[in-house]
């Protein structure tokens, strides 16, 4: 045990006797950090969890080596278009001529077009190539001509897969249809994520406004309508929460301070610990994505804590009728310890995401641990000194004091009401504490059972949004958000065309005679949730090149069928020489997007049925990969995605250990150096545990999943928890440890006045934490929910279990200390 409160003292005395200039040094550093605030940025989408993903890293290895199929300055826009039926001739007339308006603009880089219906234009007149000979051949057609070239052209299944599952082949009748534009378009990223910016975001929204003048009502889908709306959200995102969580928390922080000068001081508290974060974030370089929105509401639920509890407990010994200077010395000496080990405790939680194997995860780790240190700084050296100077120039200029006393004083209803912990502790603590481990453990098991979860839906607003957002007036009235109503509709009327697929990434001696024979029959007997064709799996390979110039070219078909030895098409020997030849041909390009120039790589797609489950996708694509007799790798979007879902719950489950690990150890320390009592560290973090657990069985029961915000809520419960206990267990052996004070004096008096500190702040922070669930995108409304049960958990654990616990540590140490004692002679 040192002496800590000589540094305490030395502390609590710069700041008395300097006020006005601890609060010019910090409004001077505000400037500094603010200079920071320009250079922030933003990052969003899911591009930024795939960054570093083994499974991206293999994705991006078959980008670099087939190239051409994979060319980033390609991009495509799909056209939905409705109607009552899409076949009938004026809704072919309405995409075409939309098609032929793109294709006419030379900023939209447009370089092809197709679709059903000039599928069925060139059924009508085969030398129709361009799309201005198609809406000739389609206007010139009688409508019994066009039913019948429809009828024709719609009995191949690639036409009729661009058809909706309402297709009906006798009646020639659908509802809905894709049509698909070709772009090139330079900067375009080949990765599996979506990031929030895109160079198509502009042409497919200039397309969309395109589509006004049809009479078919047709939608643009794209990789650039994704981007824009996940970059449009984190925006609109932050008008909606922010004013909703300022007004809310304003609200409570009038009543739980109760004075306009003190309401301001708390406010330009809050404000400055913002600004620092934000400026550091800038001059850091560290960009702003959808994680980072929630660390402004937890600084709010840190600074609201802070600067009630500095404010009460201040007027705790005002209505003592002492001075402010005085006052303001113990109220410094006995919260800077509590500050100290409230923000270590918080910031190691926070710390611990630095294990995790995200990016995004371990910045918003590290600039929530900064912006906690900052508010630490702020409320306990700037608030203290900014309130001491308030009261000195209130009593000079004779300012009346609209309200003195401290929250939950004693004797008041609030007082009785969060004794409840104090009773149940000094009447049956063994007991209670006995059924909170059993609830404790049933529902830790419970909760471990809770989904983990990454795709771009997480991101994205969804399809219903409440009625009363577009009742907002401007600039809070959020945008028109339509990428998950299209992507849903998609998969609800286009299932043959919404199948993902797996690339099965190969290297090895392709030269070899029983390699495109091993690649041709790795497609038989396919897992459940591949596509099949004729008891195959469908899929695309060199050998699908091969075949198909082979339909092409007779002197390349009777190359191949000299070389193939069982005649299935496949050939089998000189397969070298048939490479040479496929190369060096027309269909070298096609050739050249399956393998590679040396012959040492190739890749096989295959596809995946529209409702399989990604567990089952990944997990068919490892099996189908295991197969082959070379190193096979399986690929794609969906692996990637799976991947990061692996992670975030490898990420979850290491930084919650770390955090548990960290705190305890910090605690432990802490306690033996503060109070010679280490044990004192382990009944802090009794209350913890028992939130946690409560936290993880919410989380399943209400169907929260850990998804890539939500996976940092464990470490954070730690971290922003603990906060309450903390207070509970440092004031109660402030009060202990004071002369004349036994146990149950101590713990009346640590409730009566910190309990009601701890209710104002868990009133205002679960408030403000949990106005997230109002936030447009899915992942930051579940996150505020959680993070506002957190904090719930751990304020009644604080005040509930707390007391009892530190009865039973009582009881011990005064057995341990009596079998210790020597007996008298």
């Amino acid at each position: 045990m040192i002496d800590y409160e000589v540094y305490v003292d030395r502390l609590g005395g710069f700041i008395v006797e300097n006020p006005g200039r601890v609060v010019a040094l910090f409004f001077v550093l505000t400037l500094v950090f603010g200079a920071g605030l320009g250079n922030i940025s933003t990052d969003s989408g899911t591009s930024q969890f795939t960054e570093d993903s083994p499974a991206q890293e293999a994705l991006d290895d078959v980008n670099r080596e087939f190239s051409p199929a994979f060319e980033t300055s390609s991009g495509s826009t799909q056209l939905i278009q409705r109607d009552d039926n899409v076949l009938s001739k004026p809704a072919m007339l309405d995409m075409l001529r939309l098609q032929e308006r793109v294709l006419s603009r030379p900023d939209l880089r447009a370089t092809s077009a197709s679709s059903v219906a000039s599928t069925v234009a060139q059924t009508l007149d085969p030398s129709a190539t361009t799309i201005d000979e198609q809406i000739g051949a389609l206007e010139s057609a009688s409508p019994s001509e066009v039913r019948a070239a429809a009828k024709q052209a719609t009995a191949s299944p690639q036409v009729s897969s661009l058809l909706s599952d309402d297709f009906n082949r006798q009646s020639v009748e659908a509802s809905a249809t894709i049509g698909v534009v070709s772009h090139e378009v330079p900067g375009l990223s080949s990765s599996a994520g979506t990031s929030g910016t895109s160079p198509m975001t502009g042409i497919q929204e200039e397309i969309q406004t395109m589509t006004a003048v049809s009479n078919s009502d047709i939608r643009v889908f794209g990789s650039g309508i994704i981007s824009g709306e996940l970059g449009n959200v984190i925006a609109d995102s932050l008008l909606l929460v922010v004013p909703a969580a300022v007004l809310l928390i304003f609200g409570f922080l009038v009543v739980a301070y109760r004075d306009p000068i003190d309401l301001l001081l708390g406010v330009v508290s809050l404000v400055i610990a913002v600004v620092w974060t934000f400026g550091f974030m800038g001059l850091a370089n560290i960009a702003f994505s959808q994680m980072l929105i929630a660390v402004p509401p937890l600084l709010l639920a840190v600074g609201i804590d802070f600067g009630l509890h500095a404010v009460n407990r201040y007027r705790e010994e005002r209505v003592k009728d002492l001075a402010p200077v005085p006052s303001m010395r113990t109220t410094i000496k006995q919260l800077s310890v509590a500050f100290f080990i409230v923000t270590g405790t918080t910031v190691l939680g926070f710390l611990a995401n630095a294990t995790s194997d995200l990016a995004p995860i371990r910045d918003f780790g590290l600039v929530a641990a900064v912006g906690i240190i900052f508010t630490f700084l702020v409320f306990g050296v700037f608030l203290p000194a900014a309130k001491l100077y308030a009261d000195e120039l209130r009593e000079k200029y004779n300012v009346p004091e609209f309200a003195s006393e401290p929250l939950g004083s004693e004797g008041g209803m609030l007082a009785r009401v969060l004794s409840g912990g104090v009773v149940i502790g000094r009447k049956a603590p063994r007991a209670f504490l006995v059924v909170i481990l059993l609830t404790t453990v049933v529902a830790g098991a419970y909760g471990t059972g809770v989904d983990t979860t990454f795709s771009q839906e997480d991101f994205l607003p969804p399809e219903d949004q409440p009625a009363y957002l577009q009742q907002l007036p401007e600039p809070f009235k959020p945008g028109v958000y339509t990428v998950t109503k299209d992507l849903n509709y998609l998969e609800d009327n286009f299932e043959s065309t919404q199948g993902d697929s797996v690339t099965i990434y190969v290297e090895g001696q392709l030269r070899q005679d029983s390699s495109l024979e091993m690649i041709h029959r790795n497609g038989e007997d396919p897992p459940e949730s591949f596509v099949t064709d004729d008891r195959r799996a469908e899929a695309t390979s060199i050998v699908t090149v091969i075949r198909n110039y082979a339909e092409q070219d007779p002197e390349f078909a009777a190359l191949v069928d000299r070389n193939d030895a069982n005649g299935n098409g496949v050939p089998d020997d000189n397969l070298e020489t048939i490479y040479d030849e496929l190369l060096s041909s027309p269909a070298s390009d096609q050739a050249s997007s399956y393998i590679t120039e040396d012959y040492r790589q190739t890749r096989i797609v295959y596809t995946v049925e529209g409702d399989a489950t990604q567990d089952a996708i990944v997990a068919d694509g490892k099996l189908v990969a295991e197969r082959l007799r070379m190193d096979a790798t399986a690929t794609g979007s969906t692996v990637v995605f799976k991947g990061v879902s692996d992670t975030i719950l490898l990420s979850a489950i290491e930084s919650l250990t770390v955090a548990l690990a960290a705190t305890a150890l910090f605690l432990v320390v802490i306690y033996q150096v503060l109070e010679g009592q280490w044990t004192l560290g382990v009944v802090n973090l009794v209350p913890i545990v028992v939130s946690i657990a409560l936290l993880a069985g919410t989380m399943r029961y209400l169907g929260i999943p850990l998804n890539a915000l939500t996976a940092t809520i464990l470490s954070i419960a730690i971290g922003l928890g603990i906060d309450y206990s903390a207070h509970v267990v440092h004031r109660f052996a402030d009060e202990y440890n004071a002369e004349g004070h036994d146990l149950d004096e101590a713990l009346r008096l640590t409730v009566g006045g910190t309990g009601g500190a701890l209710t104002g702040s868990m009133l205002t922070t679960t408030t403000g934490l949990g106005v997230l669930a109002i936030a447009i995108t899915p992942v930051l409304g579940q996150f505020g929910v959680v993070t506002a049960l957190s904090i719930f958990y751990s304020y009644l654990t604080a005040l509930l279990v707390t007391p009892s616990a530190i009865v039973l540590w009582e009881r011990l140490t005064q057995q341990d200390t009596a079998t210790a004692a020597p007996t008298s002679p």
